[in-house]
């Protein structure tokens, strides 16, 4: 089974969508996320550093990158114990790198597909 982790900074929610604008990135790893959640062979977590500040004390790997660049650290990308990207949330196509699923980006105007019908 595959463990996706991702540590990020401090926020009020999860989603993006608090404040006075829109975070499509982070609207676009919540979908991610929720959809692995229905994925037998992968695990993924999401820690967010001000709920969930005790999973990052108990990581000594995450504190240290931390430590190193406090300012540009976040996000940490964990696959399988080993951190494999930090400072920027990873894209669909590295989360199907990641997983060995294929993750598709939502067009907006006509479904996963694109309108094309093939979903």
């Amino acid at each position: 089974m595959k463990k996706v982790e991702l540590f990020e900074p401090a926020m009020c929610c999860a989603t993006g969508v608090c404040g006075p604008s829109v975070n499509e990135e982070l609207l676009m790893i919540t979908s991610a996320f929720e959809a692995l959640q229905g994925v037998d062979s992968v695990e993924a977590d999401r820690y967010n550093l001000s709920n969930n500040s005790d999973v990052f004390s108990q990581r000594t790997d995450i504190l240290a990158a931390i430590k190193a660049d406090a300012d540009a650290a976040l996000p940490i990308t964990v696959v399988d114990g080993q951190i494999v990207k930090t400072g920027s949330y990873p894209t669909l196509d590295e989360l199907s790198k990641y997983t060995g699923l294929v993750f598709v980006p939502a067009d907006q105007t006509g479904g996963c597909c694109g309108g094309g019908g093939c979903c």
